[in-house]
């Protein structure tokens, strides 16, 4: 049996008597063309092993094998989905494996992998999107070649905003300063078994160059933290929290930054928060 002979997902999620726990945010995407969709952002999967997160009953693992990705791991840390991941994985010509844990807690680098080349596709799950892109982001160095991943629409938008956007904050700038994030498609609720309450999106990120990134991520959360816990305060007061754990006022950064204090911070772009970033962290030493 090939993974395109495999039963339907309907019928596998009733035949294992599954259903979507709202303690891990779980939500099933049904639609194979969607998941389909999702696989082929991937790019050229065939030299590369795909993670992914939170697979459930497997609609998008299939859609990443039936896309010629030329290894899979799953992260699920629910086991109820373990033996219906085995089916695919008896259908997939030994292309799947299966790691049940918490995705925050797994060091992806130190997985023993087939291919040197390594992406990342998920339809994550809402309770723990933004903090599993954060930990991908920060990590040192860069194990990732491509990021596709599904959020709330609301964070998706947010990762990918622009300085004067409405979504403009703290995750964009984290983002700019490792990748180039764009948007991809939006989902419907309806899309999902059970329909959540908001609709989903996906966004695919490229790593920049290495020589291109803003290294000091510690700092740049500093900064982006106490800019953005006061955003409707200009920049010369929201900033104090920053500034005084670098035992430093405020007009000293932000003169360092060449950045005018009456602005607030939905307005300055990215690389005026490296700036401030990295004058924070010459002043902190």
């Amino acid at each position: 049996m090939s993974v395109a002979d495999l039963p339907p997902l309907r019928a596998v999620i009733a035949a294992h008597g599954l259903a979507a726990d709202k303690r891990f945010g779980q939500h099933f995407l049904m639609d194979l063309n969607v998941t389909a969709k999702i696989a082929r952002l991937c790019g050229e999967m065939g030299a590369a092993t795909v993670f992914e997160v939170g697979p459930g009953p497997g609609g998008l693992t299939r859609a990443l094998l039936a896309e010629g990705a030329g290894e899979v791991i799953a992260i699920e840390t629910d086991s109820r989905f373990l033996p219906a991941l085995a089916e695919i994985g008896a259908a997939s010509e030994d292309r799947l494996s299966v790691i049940e844990a918490n995705a925050l807690k797994v060091d992806e680098p130190a997985v023993e992998t087939r291919f040197e080349t390594r992406m990342l596709a998920s339809n994550l799950p809402y309770n723990v999107g933004t903090a599993l892109l954060i930990k991908w982001l920060e990590a040192e160095p860069v194990w990732w070649s491509r990021l596709v991943l599904m959020f709330q629409k609301e964070v998706a938008e947010r990762v990918v905003a622009r300085a004067g956007d409405d979504a403009y904050g703290r995750l964009a700038i984290l983002t700019a300063a490792v990748a180039n994030a764009r948007y991809a498609f939006t989902l419907p609720a309806r899309a999902f078994t059970p329909p959540p309450k908001v609709d989903s999106a996906v966004v695919v990120l490229d790593p920049l160059p290495e020589a291109e990134r803003f290294a000091d991520l510690a700092a740049l959360s500093t900064i982006t933290e106490s800019a953005f816990g006061q955003r409707r305060k200009t920049l010369r007061k929201s900033l104090g929290v920053a500034a005084g754990k670098a035992g430093v006022k405020s007009e000293a950064l932000l003169e360092a930054a060449g950045i005018d204090g009456a602005a607030r911070a939905e307005t300055i772009p990215p690389d005026g928060f490296f700036r401030l970033a990295q004058a924070w962290r010459a002043a902190k030493g």
